[in-house]
């Protein structure tokens, strides 16, 4: 099986690419129990839950391939193992057509702008972990990051509010999002206005007073 593998080491987001390749992080805990259906609390399958059950099963695969076992059991459990990645492929499939293809044009070193900004556009509300990678791409133009910094995942929003691309008007957006304090993050993206930048530092400058009393 042909999967995206994670890497562990040597991310940079925004900034230069390494050795000419650009590499997605670690999956986070967070990744899997943020984001929940604000109707009835339960954690929606977006692609993040998926993909993250897939990346576990493979390294118990792994594992199970790694250590001395019966035949029986080993091919009984391989089996079952195996019907488990597979099935969790089909779901990423159902939430976005060629799933694992698409990852990898992001992943590529040859991502351009354009090709970023077309995926985003395609890609379903659901597909959070193909559009969290977008949002953390150093290439992703500034017409990219305002459409995700609408996107109900607080890890993408978060991501567009530090990102170097995005404009005035995104980041002034994000500076009034009432769900989660990005205006911190806001305050120290350059791109900020710098009336908009002022107000959000010394509101900053005053939280910390107060809690240093």
């Amino acid at each position: 099986m042909s999967f995206p593998e994670e890497a562990a080491s040597d991310y940079v987001p925004f900034g230069q690419i390494p050795d000419g390749k650009w590499e997605q992080r670690t999956m986070r805990r967070s990744d899997l129990v943020q984001y929940k259906e604000k109707e009835n609390g339960r954690i929606n399958r977006t692609s993040q839950i998926v993909f993250g059950e897939r990346q576990h099963l493979l390294r118990v695969l792994d594992s199970l391939e790694g250590t001395s076992l019966p035949i029986a059991r080993m091919q009984q459990e391989r089996r079952t193992l195996e019907e488990l990645i597979h099935a969790r492929t089909r779901e990423l499939n159902q939430i976005n057509t060629a799933w694992d293809e698409k990852i990898g044009l992001v992943l590529s070193a040859e991502a351009k702008p354009e090709m970023l900004e077309k995926l985003a556009k395609q890609a379903p509300k659901e597909d959070f972990y193909l559009l969290r990678l977008i949002s953390e791409h150093p290439r992703a133009n500034a017409k990219t990051l305002q459409k995700l910094s609408r996107h109900p995942y607080g890890a993408i929003r978060e991501n567009v509010a530090r990102h170097p691309n995005a404009d005035a008007q995104t980041l002034t957006y994000l500076s009034k999002d009432k769900s989660q304090p990005l205006w911190y993050l806001v305050a120290f993206n350059p791109n900020t206005p710098m009336p908009l930048q002022r107000k959000l530092r010394d509101r900053l400058k005053r939280l910390g007073e107060m809690q240093a009393r």
